[in-house]
């Protein structure tokens, strides 16, 4: 069974930083796309970025573009999500989520349901 964990959340300032991970177990996600997700309160889940198995293509959202820089370490087995620049709409649950390449990664990244596998999320809040 996938297991993925999240790490990295927390409070931080508007314009401030964080990085997200995500480690897998009992896959190697070099043969998976992998995605970043999140909810607000209120809100549906949505595609934040993702990034492709093998050549490493990568999908961002247009919220979070020059912003968030997604990664992955096949050694470690770990996905990153680098933010900058965080805002306060930034503010949400994020979930990592694992999927083997059904589709294009950015038919995938739009569409939460097109992802199995999914970590238990982590808190990013983003105020002063």
């Amino acid at each position: 069974q996938v297991q993925l964990v999240e790490s990295g959340g927390g409070l931080v300032q508007p314009g401030g930083s964080l990085r997200l991970s995500c480690t897998a177990s009992e896959i190697t996600l070099d043969y998976y796309t992998m995605g970043w997700f999140r909810q607000a309160p209120g809100k549906e889940r949505e595609g934040v970025s993702c990034i492709s198995s093998g050549d490493g293509g990568t999908y961002y959202a247009d919220s979070v573009k020059g912003r968030f820089t997604i990664s992955r370490d096949n050694a470690k087995n770990t996905v990153y999500l680098h933010m900058n620049s965080l805002k306060p709409e930034d503010t949400a649950v994020y979930y990592c989520a694992a999927e083997p390449p059904l589709a294009t990664i950015q038919t995938m990244c739009v569409s939460p349901p097109a992802f199995g596998s999914w970590g238990q999320g982590t808190q990013v809040t983003v105020s002063l």
